[in-house]
């Protein structure tokens, strides 16, 4: 097929899905309501991400929509973005009863005027209880859209084997999928819908980059992780964690820490030496802002730390506009580099094998080059392929062009079977 015709084929086929999506869920009304679930919590950008992500693909796929964010978590810090970026955003709280009853009238008036309900990105089925309580009260139609799904217990099977479609962030979870005997066209990979956010905070970043005189493309961020997060150490009353469980953890995170960052730390003053180019230090996590120093800064050579920058917890917003100015994003974290990519930047994601299944999506989007099975990495092999980049800036560009385009493909191939189930 020639390039013209398959693009305009896969436009159209991506309009005719929305129109027949249209159709089909709200009974030939033009506009639609969606409910749709997300904001599972705020200290983590990249969990706040998938909802500003998921806004942005309803609203240029279907348009004429109405839509009401059931938000799990409450916090002024990311519903603030979301209402400057979003005014017109419904935003609901409310939870559920065991017997599936909503708990708050918000969430009752939504499951009534609502023609539709979709589950939004996340680490699996988070609000899997919402679902349920949807189908009970509703019996109306609900979708999936780019979870992993790393365990099917029979309560989970029960709950999402009447969905109209089911869209996993990488191929890993339809394998999952499959052993637990659901299958199907009606699933299908969809890559996170952090792929789809478009908003900016354009003036923060700039003052950032001008208080610590960055230059475009001439610097690097790098994101720290512990091999398991220390939420004890994030929620009231140590998250109801056991003392076993916590000294688990602690002694799982002392034992890796300092050998996985060594390696970060070894590109980064090869980056420093080799360019002169300044490092921000940043986090996707709120408890990053303690290791920090501890696993990236201190350890470094004193010719390399005047080129060391910080940056305190921050929006997802900010974030893309500071990675839109950087030459690269090294993460151990997830969704820095998908933030990124979608900014146009190269990405690296060093991926520690506790960090579940999630990490297939760079493999099935072509990102393989850049995805560092940590344990099977050397500093070395980080240290060359940032090189790499830096020498062949413009290779790299395309080469995030070309994963970006991967996205957008998938993004048409399941809305075209949004509109063949629903």
């Amino acid at each position: 097929m020639h390039l013209k015709n398959r693009r305009d084929f896969i436009k159209n086929a991506a309009a005719l899905a929305g129109v027949m999506l249209l159709g089909e869920m709200a009974q030939a009304k033009a506009d639609p309501t969606i409910l749709f679930v997300s904001g599972w919590q705020d200290v983590n950008i990249g969990d706040i991400a998938h909802t500003p992500g998921l806004i942005a693909l309803l609203k240029k796929r279907l348009p004429k929509a109405k839509l009401i964010l059931w938000k799990k978590s409450k916090s002024d810090f990311a519903e603030g973005m979301l209402k400057k970026h979003y005014p017109d955003l419904q935003i609901i709280h409310g939870q559920v009863s065991k017997e599936g009853e909503p708990q708050s009238d918000d969430v009752k008036k939504a499951f009534a005027s609502a023609d539709f309900f979709l589950h939004g990105s996340g680490p699996s089925v988070v609000a899997a209880d919402y679902l349920d309580s949807w189908q009970k009260q509703t019996q109306k139609p609900f979708g999936i859209f780019g979870v992993t799904i790393q365990d099917v217990t029979p309560d989970l099977k029960r709950i999402i084997q009447n969905a109209s479609f089911i869209f996993t962030r990488e191929t890993a979870s339809i394998a999952k999928l499959k052993e637990a005997g659901l299958e199907g066209n009606h699933i299908a990979f969809a890559p996170d819908a952090t792929f789809a956010m478009d908003i900016h905070d354009d003036a923060a970043a700039a003052k950032f980059i001008s208080e610590n005189k960055l230059t475009d493309r001439k610097f690097i961020c790098v994101i720290p992780r512990l091999r398991r997060t220390p939420y004890y150490k994030i929620r009231p009353n140590n998250a109801g964690w056991s003392p076993e469980r916590i000294r688990e953890v602690d002694e799982l995170n002392d034992k890796w820490k300092e050998i996985d960052h060594a390696k970060l730390r070894e590109a980064m003053v090869a980056w420093v030496r080799k360019t002169k180019g300044k490092v921000v230090v940043c986090p996707e996590m709120t408890y990053q802002l303690d290791v920090m120093d501890e696993l990236l800064i201190n350890p470094l050579p004193d010719d390399v730390k005047p080129y060391i920058v910080k940056h305190g917890y921050w929006l997802p917003d900010e974030a893309a506009s500071l990675y839109k100015r950087a030459q690269a994003v090294l993460s151990f974290e997830c969704h820095s580099p998908i933030i990124a990519a979608t900014n146009g930047t190269p990405c690296f994601y060093l991926r520690q094998p506790e960090d579940t299944i999630k990490g297939q999506m760079y493999y099935d989007l072509g990102l393989a080059d850049w995805t560092f099975e940590i344990e099977q990495t050397n500093a070395k092999q980080i240290t060359e392929r940032l090189l790499e980049v830096n020498a062949g800036y413009n290779t790299a560009l395309k080469k995030v062009r070309t994963a970006m385009s991967n996205v957008r493909e998938r993004y048409s191939a399941v809305f075209t079977i949004v509109g063949e189930k629903v």
